[in-house]
């Protein structure tokens, strides 16, 4: 006899699979970056405004990276979820991020990624915005 769930639970574990979704596309994401040169330095990267998923360097150039992942487009393909709000939001993370410690001196280019992982299949659009 098999049972369903309803309630909290239900919603608890439906978080958790969101989450651990969310975990495995950065994880990919992380991963290719380092394929293809790049030094991961920070994930996950927080301050009071927000988080930044990736940040990542190759020369002299910074990556602020956003990941969307999904295991279907019913709700629409990963890389429609970066509105323009969310590339606001991005765009003063990232400042945020530069302000701290003389970062902004480093770099002479930063560039704004985002990674789509749809069903495991990982695409970057370099310079997304």
């Amino acid at each position: 006899m098999s049972h369903r769930f309803s309630g909290p639970f239900s919603r608890m574990a439906s978080t958790d699979r969101r989450m651990q979704l969310g975990r495995d596309g950065e994880d990919r994401a992380a991963d290719w970056y380092r394929a293809h040169g790049y030094a991961l330095l920070e994930r996950n990267w927080r301050c009071a405004t927000g988080e930044i998923d990736l940040i990542c360097a190759r020369g002299t150039t910074l990556v602020v990276c956003e990941v969307k992942a999904r295991t279907r487009v019913s709700h629409g393909h990963p890389l429609e979820a970066v509105t323009p709000a969310k590339q606001r939001r991005l765009r003063g993370l990232a400042l945020a991020y530069l302000g701290q410690s003389g970062r902004r001196a480093r770099w002479a280019e930063v560039r704004f990624d985002v990674v789509s992982v749809l069903a495991g299949r990982v695409e970057v659009v370099e310079g997304a915005f």
